[in-house]
């Protein structure tokens, strides 16, 4: 058995005197990565210029689990489905069929079946439909296949950039705020 880390036993007799249970400390560590990471995102990509970094945050969201072991989980599978989602978007707009209105349901159900049949990494594949959603508008909604590649690229960068703050958000605010789960709790591997 592990010995508790230092500081995780006056935490715990904190969370005794207030009353809180294990989620409710783990509720309140999620709750400040996102505050930490959103700053870091929003303040980042408004230097850079980007005053709508909406995917970045949402997807900052997703990966900051409070927990680091899922967190780290969390991305590697985003970004192997973002990626996926990303390489049959482009795939579609490459053949010359981005500014067509039947693109979009054929782009998304192809890339269901490469993230399901071939990639076959189940966490987070939502993601990689949405992501060639993401490329595939960016050509719709402009009429045209090189400001879509442009547009869905940069989103796809606040995609993978947000991902990345959210997780070492949660790694870093684990390392600093130390917690011990409750012995009867199954910790993710």
């Amino acid at each position: 058995m592990n010995a508790p880390r230092p500081g995780a036993r006056r935490a715990a007799e904190i969370m005794q005197r207030l009353g809180l249970s294990y989620d409710h400390v783990l509720g309140l560590r999620f709750a400040v990565n996102v505050f930490i990471a959103t700053i870091i995102v929003w303040q980042t990509l408004s230097y850079f210029g980007n005053d709508k970094p909406i995917w970045a945050i949402a997807s900052m969201v997703a990966s900051s689990e409070p927990e680091p072991e899922e967190a780290r989980r969390l991305f590697r599978s985003r970004v192997i489905n973002v990626l996926v989602g990303c390489g049959v978007g482009f795939a579609f707009l490459l053949l010359g069929a981005g500014g067509k209105p039947w693109t979009l349901p054929l782009a998304l159900a192809t890339t269901v079946v490469v993230s399901t049949w071939l990639v076959r990494v189940k966490t987070q594949w939502r993601q990689a439909p949405i992501t060639a959603a993401i490329v595939i508008a960016a050509a719709l909604s402009s009429q045209s296949t090189q400001l879509g590649f442009e547009q869905g690229l940069l989103k796809v960068g606040q995609v993978l950039f947000g991902s990345a703050v959210g997780m070492l958000v949660s790694w870093v605010t684990a390392h600093f705020w130390l917690m011990q789960p409750p012995a009867d709790r199954d910790v993710p591997k």
